[in-house]
């Protein structure tokens, strides 16, 4: 009876050494199959990690851009008010203009005025003169 029993206890030693080895691969298996998915997921983390590094430059630039853009547009307001300002003197000065040229006009009728007598006392003198 020893014997069957050693034969029976080699089999089920045979069969649980099967049923180790299988667990065994299928660990394998399972392992191996989770590197591959950490590999893909390492692969993913660098692929977002270069978009978001390119995320970060473009926000950046957008940044100074956007940073330059402001002092264009201060400069113009700026430049706008100069503008008004000057516009605002040279109005000042052609209304001086005018009406130093409307003085001018009716000095200059005032003087044909004057002269305008005198010429006639002279046509009158010329023409007793040469009568």
């Amino acid at each position: 009876m020893v014997a069957s029993e050693v034969k029976s206890l080699a089999v089920q030693t045979a069969k649980a050494t099967e049923d180790i080895s299988r667990l065994i691969m299928s660990v394998q298996q399972a392992t191996s199959s989770a590197v591959s998915a950490i590999e893909r997921i390492s692969g993913r983390m660098h692929e977002i990690d270069s978009c978001a590094t390119s995320v970060s430059a473009a926000v950046e630039v957008q940044s100074a851009a956007t940073g330059e853009i402001s002092q264009n547009v201060a400069s113009a307001s700026n430049g706008a008010k100069v503008v008004v300002s000057v516009l605002g003197e040279v109005s000042g000065a052609a209304a001086q203009t005018r009406h130093s040229a409307e003085s001018v006009l009716t000095a200059s009728q005032s003087v044909e005025v004057a002269a305008g007598a005198p010429r006639k006392e002279v046509e009158g003198f010329l023409s007793r003169v040469a009568s």
